[in-house]
């Protein structure tokens, strides 16, 4: 089917006929996206999915192949699922799949070849593509959704990266209200995402106009009670005497309490080049300035979001001072008097904060005198909104809706539940949506006649997200709260002048779009002369180092008997192959790479995914961060991680290593970082004896690395010279020589389903045999620690199965 628009000249294919309401806006940038990757800049509210569904409904009808859309939500993701099945009428439900990490790695691989639409979050395909799970050449159309993310390390521009590299015939649309907060930032997500021609509509365009209504937005002013006054009063007291010292150490000439944040930044670098220098001043001062950081939230909780808030903060920070290790900062901080005083004041107030009251003023204005339907009420903070909901909820119908990460003292919401709270609020089941930042971003939440900020926001791209919310049907009114002389204040006008500074960017992008086009397009031109120049170069680095690694005997690895680090029997598990030996991918020059999932957080991963003859795959591994061969695994440690074990007291790098020594013939610990001796205040001598307990006692090769890239570079060449040059294989088991009957033993049973070390010597321990162990069945096995009902299935899966050896 097909829908057609008004004049009857443009038939559109794949839709379902009559869904959609014609807007010719809509029409114009969808047939602009389809010519070239494109920036879509359109007003919240105003069908921006409905622009990448019809470049995805023309791509899939001209071209074929898959077109993926990704949006840095669950219930995000969910929702654009739901309309893409209904709009799509050409494609069946069961093609259309959501991607996220509640779906099982092995499988999004079997969904993924299936797919016609593929609509996921960017860290599921990001982790799926470092993992080699699925590719993207056959990808035809690959939406940005709330584009403007695309920044720093943000997963969108290493998708973006593989896509341009990957895809056969690639297809960029970005979408975004609010793409930037200024020219350049806009022309940075353009750059990180490969994108050529920017089209931008805004309320001015008559187009657009005629679907838009006037938005009101009102700013009301809160006085502080004298008891908040002078709670924050005692605690600006101290934060003005913490920088007086750090004054008097010559870092600052600063002691306002409101000192900026750039300033504290700027602190804590020359407080680091003290530290480099090995002068105690860096590091007293760095003590104060961690106080100061903690002061400053606190002083934040207590005048702009709840004393309660106040009190379940510096709580935390009481408990935290408390346990073994607490810093000196964390101790003096809850010892000040001051600071004291505070909390006992805060302990004896029995209100909870002026905005409470006039929140619940408007809301009963606006549902009551004004014969509204629903409100929405934005927080920052997760207990600010608990704390509202149950203040609220005595007087309307009040739900929150909060992300789905727990934090302390306050459990997420899984997508279900975010799914079935927007549902019962679009159906008018209550009143009030009390939110964290959660639903800023694209959510189809209902029309709303109020949209409340219980504080401001710093930024104009959060604002304009917010506002979004009402206006779209009818006249919409936003009310901002401020309590007076605090941040919200200034965070208030840097948003609203940011604001103001966007549209102008928005408005000016139009008329300067075609410039921005060319000079994206030289860009492109001058990226893909320099790829081409650099392959022609071979990589020499990672060298230095590799001759202590190869000349060491294969055979002089000393035995250990040091405690194996934790396995648990959890769902993330799921990860690893299915055998323990990684099946040769991407054809007989590939050289392989395991990856520890955990490793995710740092670039190298990523950057080892992108180079050529080069695979990653990912695994929850047991021993080690990188498995090169079936004798070498690397242990990856930063100069900060290294310098915790001497100096914290935490062992579990040792017994890391002695996990590596007694699986892996070749065991490699990696230093990452620069200026090892001058990280911390410790004695050459104590890091020399750590180095030589990893050598001497582990059998350990020691590597140094600069930095990330260089990691990736040495890991290359390591798993090249062992894989190309020494014919030898990835397993994620390793090879260990010489075993005992005892460590034998544990390989076989560990191997089975991948259970793991830890798990396999609870087995052994529990049934005293390996024929015990294979033997048993499920409800035996889960007698053993570690070991549930999923395990004990998998193991009885691949013990009790006829052998197929053609599956």
């Amino acid at each position: 089917m097909a829908t057609t628009e008004d004049n009857g000249e443009i038939d559109w294919p794949f839709l379902t006929e009559g869904l959609l309401e014609h807007r010719a806006y809509q029409f114009q940038l969808a047939r602009a996206a389809c010519r070239d990757h494109t920036l879509v800049c359109l007003p919240t509210g105003l069908g921006k999915t409905t622009v990448s569904l019809l470049v995805t409904a023309r791509r899939l009808h001209d071209v074929g192949g898959k077109s993926l859309l990704l949006a840095p939500t669950k219930p995000l993701v969910s929702q654009h699922a739901d309309f893409y099945r209904e709009a799509l009428a050409e494609v069946p439900d069961d093609e259309i799949v959501v991607f996220t990490g509640e779906v099982r790695p092995e499988k999004r691989a079997d969904l993924w070849e299936q797919a016609r639409v593929v609509i996921a979050t960017p860290q599921v395909v990001e982790n799926d593509l470092v993992g080699n799970r699925i590719s993207l050449s056959g990808v035809t159309h690959c939406t940005f959704d709330e584009c403007h993310r695309a920044t720093g390390d943000y997963a969108y521009n290493y998708i973006a990266k593989r896509y341009h590299e990957d895809a056969e015939q690639p297809l960029v649309t970005g979408m975004s209200a609010s793409p930037g907060d200024d020219e350049e930032a806009i022309r940075g997500v353009c750059e990180n995402l490969g994108i050529r021609e920017v089209e931008v509509m805004t309320e001015d365009d008559a187009d657009v106009a005629e679907h838009t209504h006037e938005t009101t937005v009102e700013w009301e002013r809160i006085e502080l009670p004298e008891t908040v006054v002078a709670i924050r009063d005692a605690i600006n007291d101290v934060i003005r005497e913490r920088l007086s010292g750090l004054k008097q150490l010559g870092v600052t000439n600063k002691t306002s309490p409101d000192v900026s944040e750039r300033e504290i930044q700027r602190i804590q670098g020359q407080l680091r080049d003290l530290m480099n220098n090995d002068q105690s001043e860096g590091y007293e001062g760095m003590s104060l300035l961690a106080e100061v950081r903690k002061l400053r939230t606190a002083v934040t909780y207590v005048e702009t979001q709840s004393v309660e808030s106040f009190r379940r903060y510096m709580q935390r920070q009481k408990e935290a001072a408390r346990s073994s290790g607490a810093s000196k900062a964390d101790q003096r901080m809850v010892s000040e008097p001051k600071v004291r005083e505070a909390v006992r004041k805060a302990r004896e107030y029995d209100d909870l904060h002026p905005k409470f009251r006039r929140t619940r003023m408007l809301i009963a204005e606006t549902l009551g005198i004004d014969d509204g339907d629903r409100v929405i009420l934005f927080t920052e903070s997760r207990d600010t909104a608990e704390t509202l909901v149950e203040f609220l909820d005595d007087h309307f119908e009040t739900e929150k809706f909060v992300g789905q990460s727990d934090t302390e003292g306050s459990e997420g919401m899984t997508q279900t539940e975010q799914q079935d709270t927007l549902d019962r609020f679009r159906a008018g089941e209550f009143d009030v949506l009390v939110s964290t930042s959660v639903a800023e971003e694209g959510l189809d939440v209902p029309e709303v006649d109020l949209v409340l900020f219980y504080e401001p926001v710093p930024t104009a791209i959060r604002s304009i997200q917010r506002k979004g919310r009402t206006g779209r049907q009818t006249e919409g009114a936003v009310t901002v709260l401020l309590a007076e002389d605090t941040r919200d204040e200034a965070y208030f006008w840097k948003a609203r002048r940011d604001e103001k500074e966007m549209e102008q960017q928005l408005r000016s992008l139009k008329s300067i779009a075609g410039e921005i086009e060319g000079e994206l397009g030289e860009q492109a031109e001058t990226a893909a002369d320099n790829d081409e120049s650099s392959e022609n170069q071979s990589d020499e680095n990672g060298q230095a180092g590799l001759d202590a690694f190869a000349g060491d005997a294969e055979d002089a690895v000393a035995d250990t008997d040091s405690a194996e680090t934790a396995d648990t029997d959890g769902g993330t598990e799921s990860e690893r192959s299915a055998d323990g030996v990684v099946a040769e991918a991407g054809g007989d020059d590939a050289v392989e790479l395991v990856v520890d999932q955990r490793e995710l957080d740092a670039t190298i991963a990523r950057d080892l995914s992108t180079r050529e003859g080069i695979e990653t795959r990912l695994e929850t591994l047991a021993v080690g961060d990188y498995v090169l061969s079936d004798r070498v695994v690397v242990e990856r440690k930063t100069v900060a991680d290294f310098m915790d074990t001497l100096t914290g007291g935490d062992r579990s790098m040792f017994e890391q290593v002695g996990d590596a020594a007694r699986n892996y013939a070749r065991p490699v610990v990696l230093i990452e970082g620069e200026d090892l001796y001058g990280e911390r205040n410790v004695h050459p001598k104590a890091i020399h004896g750590a180095l030589a307990s990893l050598a001497v006692d582990f059998g350990a090769s020691v590597l140094r690395t600069d930095d990330e890239s260089e990691t990736a570079d040495l890991l290359a060449t390591v798993a090249e010279r062992e894989q190309d040059d020494g014919d030898r294989e990835v397993s994620v088991h390793g090879e260990k020589q010489s075993k005992t009957l005892a460590e034998q033993q544990e390989y076989v049973v560990a191997s089975i389903a991948e259970v793991g070390p830890v798990t396999a010597r609870s087995l052994l321990a529990e049934f005293g045999s390996v024929e015990a162990v294979m033997t048993a069945d499920e409800s035996a096995l889960q007698a053993a620690d570690g070991v549930g009902s999923v395990t004990a299935e998998r193991i009885r899966e691949v013990t009790g199965s006829p052998y197929d050896g053609d599956a």
